[in-house]
């Protein structure tokens, strides 16, 4: 039960490689500085294989261990793009670079998954190959599907696929985990109601989008409360609206945009004909013409049975067993490592950040200390799944 060994020799470079990365922050694709900071890296590693350009800016590094006779392959994952937010840490890493930070964690989580990669490619221990994934467009991109487009499991088929993500206010040193559904599917919709526009003096000559507007808003909210079982999670939120540009008229059409979260894909399903059926009928109810544009954006994730438990097993292994939590509650954010479980068995697991900022909060930041345990967790899981005769 401990971080390993070699990681002390290594956690002064890999932190600077963080912070580097924290000050230098790339969005969705746009990810080519770090794309080919990972690239360098992982040749410098002596990785048998290194291929930049998957899934557009993804970067695979393939690693063969001291035999390969189990013929088995494992992919670890890691996501690399930041957020555009404009950061307020003032830590001397901050970024340089106006409205983008990393505010979730992934210059962590590359970092991470490069320092397990350098010691797996110089101890080689294991018997198999891993595949060590660094993905673009993470945040609402699809960067793991576009890899999967792009032919990678096909180009290396994988029997497992294992992800990280930091937990803000879990302990550092800390796991956490749960089989079936962990986080929520995402998905985009535009609602548009069109009226009659005219004087805001003569609204009886109009048919004013407005208050339809308003009754199509009351009634999604009742849709969720009293169309669903109260034991299924999932939420609608509305949250942008357009309409008009001057007080005295009515304005001929209201756009509007939210999302939908769920945890199974028949509620999903259910969510969406459901607005289907409700925009048209409210509007048609007042003369006006309804329409929904429904974007399925990320699947649901879900950790499977025996993903989750090798999972576990390796954190065990790190952390102790009492320092890895099997109930982890799940969540409606969402987190595009789901194309790659639903094309894969496999498993999420959450580290430790310690106290902080939420995700996505501007004064969010990964810590460095979380650095050392990652990178434990990803080698020790590795042995544990390759193991040598």
């Amino acid at each position: 039960m401990a971080v390993e060994n070699w990681v002390a020799k290594e956690i002064d470079a890999l932190t600077e490689f963080r912070r580097d990365l924290h000050r230098n922050p790339e969005l969705l694709y746009d990810v080519t500085r770090t794309a080919a900071s990972v690239a360098e890296k992982l040749r410098s590693y002596g990785c048998d294989e290194v291929v930049e350009g998957i899934g557009r800016t993804g970067v695979v590094g393939v690693i063969v261990g001291q035999s390969n006779t189990s013929g088995r392959t494992i992919g670890l994952r890691a996501d690399m793009d930041a957020l555009p937010i404009e950061e307020e840490t003032q830590a001397d890493w901050a970024s340089t670079v106006p409205g983008k930070m990393h505010a979730c964690g992934h210059d962590g989580h590359t970092t991470m998954l490069l320092g397990a990669a350098k010691q797996l490619a110089e101890s080689r221990a294991f018997d198999g190959r891993v595949l060590v994934i660094f993905q673009p467009a993470e945040e609402g991109g699809a960067g793991a599907q576009a890899m999967i487009e792009d032919g990678m499991f096909t180009r290396w088929p994988c029997d497992e696929v294992y992800g990280m993500h930091n937990r803000p206010n879990l302990p550092v040193g800390e796991f956490t985990i749960s089989e079936g559904p962990i986080m929520g599917s995402v998905d985009e919709i535009r609602i548009t109601v069109e009226g009659r526009g005219g004087h805001a003096a003569m609204p009886h000559t109009t048919v004013d989008p407005m208050p339809i507007t308003a009754a199509l808003i009351q009634s999604v909210q009742g849709m969720t409360a009293r169309t669903l079982d109260p034991m299924d999670n999932a939420v609608v939120s509305i949250c942008t609206i357009e309409a008009g540009n001057a007080f005295n008229v009515v304005p001929q059409k209201v756009a509007m945009t939210g999302t939908v979260r769920t945890l199974r894909e028949e509620v999903r399903t259910h969510i969406e004909e459901r607005l289907r059926a409700l925009v048209e009928s409210i509007c048609a109810a007042h003369g006006a013409i309804g329409h929904l544009e429904y974007i399925r954006m990320y699947p649901v994730t879900i950790n499977g049975a025996e993903g989750t438990r090798r999972a576990a097993r390796a954190a065990q292994e790190v952390a102790g067993e009492d320092r890895v939590h099997l109930d982890m509650p799940a969540s409606l954010g969402g987190e595009d490592f789901s194309f790659m479980l639903n094309a894969v068995q496999g498993a999420m697991i959450n580290v430790g950040n310690g106290p902080s900022a939420g995700l996505h909060h501007p004064q969010y930041d990964f810590n460095d200390d979380v650095i050392a345990w990652g990178c434990s967790y990803w080698t020790t899981l590795v042995r544990q799944r390759l193991p040598l005769a």
